[in-house]
This record gives structure tokens, sequence and C-alpha cells, in this order.
């Protein structure tokens, strides 16, 4: 879901269709993210709120980018932002939540173990200890389900810069860095079990 962060010439943009004033775009800024938090946090989107929020204005950002922001939407703007954020906010429950994606990642073959928590306890540990190109990589790779499944992991490819057999490698070799790192957790654990 997350697309590319904003860069400076992006929110300078933002913030000029906000309002030609400067303070008084930076106080539209704040009072819109402010909103979409709210709306975030009250659609049960808990601690990604504010991550969701800057998606809302990443996206408007790329819309106003492209040129495809019509002068309908001078009046109030915040509803725009809102138009998006609805948007978001069904993606996101759409999506596969940790757990769902720590299963995955432990476990490809879909078996069921009876030290599951556990193995997300120290899957959870070992993630951590990724660089966060590589922590962001295994999440968004294994999001999603079948054919939308397929559609993510090529635009993340793309977004890379390299094809989806690359990708798959990629994967690979960051799953075999973190297999060590899982047992020897688990380990530790039985060992003081």
């Amino acid at each position: 879901m997350r697309q590319e962060s904003l860069t400076p010439d992006d929110f300078d943009r933002l913030l000029q269709w906000l309002d030609s004033n400067p303070e008084k775009a930076a106080l539209k800024y704040e009072k819109t993210r402010l909103r979409l938090i709210t709306f975030f946090a009250a659609a049960d989107c808990g601690c990604d709120a504010e991550r969701l929020a800057d998606e809302a204005f990443d996206r408007v950002s790329q819309k106003l980018k492209e040129g495809r922001v019509s002068d309908s939407h001078d009046r109030d703007k915040t509803f725009y932002f809102l138009g998006f954020a609805r948007n978001i906010r069904h993606e996101y429950h759409r999506q596969p939540k940790p757990a769902e994606i720590t299963a995955r990642i432990i476990d490809s073959n879909g078996n069921n173990n009876e030290d599951t928590e556990q193995e997300f306890a120290c899957l959870d540990e070992c993630m951590d200890e990724l660089t966060k190109e590589n922590r962001w990589l295994v999440i968004e790779y294994y999001q999603f389900e079948k054919s939308a499944k397929i559609e993510h992991r090529r635009k993340i490819a793309n977004q890379l810069g390299i094809n989806v057999k690359a990708l798959r490698l990629r994967i690979h070799r960051i799953r075999e860095q973190l297999r060590p790192c899982i047992e020897s957790c688990l380990d530790r654990i039985s060992i003081v079990s």
C-alpha cells in the first residue's frame, strides 16, 4: 500500500496547493493531518493512524504532481484528503495483519506448529535486526492473497528496479538470514522452559 514518501518539491507543491500563504498552508496541513489521524484512529486502524495519514498526503501529492486535481476541490481541501483516506482505510482492513504475515514468513508450507506464539516472538526479535529496507521488503512481500499478491509483488519489483525473479531471490536471502536467528532464539526459549 505504501508509496514513495514526499520529496521536498512534492511537499512544497502540496503546501502551495493548500494555501498560497506559507503560514496558512502550514496550519491547514497540521489541521488536515490531525483530522486524518483522528479518522484512521476512529476507523479501528490503531497505531497505524499516523502512517496512514501520511499515505493520504502522499497520494494527494502524487495527484498534484500528475496534474490530476480539479479546481472543484478548491473550497475545502480536507474533504479531498478524506476521499483518499476512505480508500486507504478499505485497503488497510483488507490487508493481512502482522500475525498472518508472520505465519507465512515462518512457515511458507502452511504447516501449523504448536509453538507458533514463540516463533512469532522470535521472528519479531529477528526482524528488528534486519536493515530498515529489508524489514520493509519482507513485510510488503508477504501482503495480500492470490492475484492481488502477484500484482503487489510486481509493483515492489518495479519500484526497486528489478524483475520479480530477482525480488524472489532477495526475499529468499533475507529468509535465509532470518532462519538461524529464529532457530537460535527458539533454542534459548526451549532452554529456559
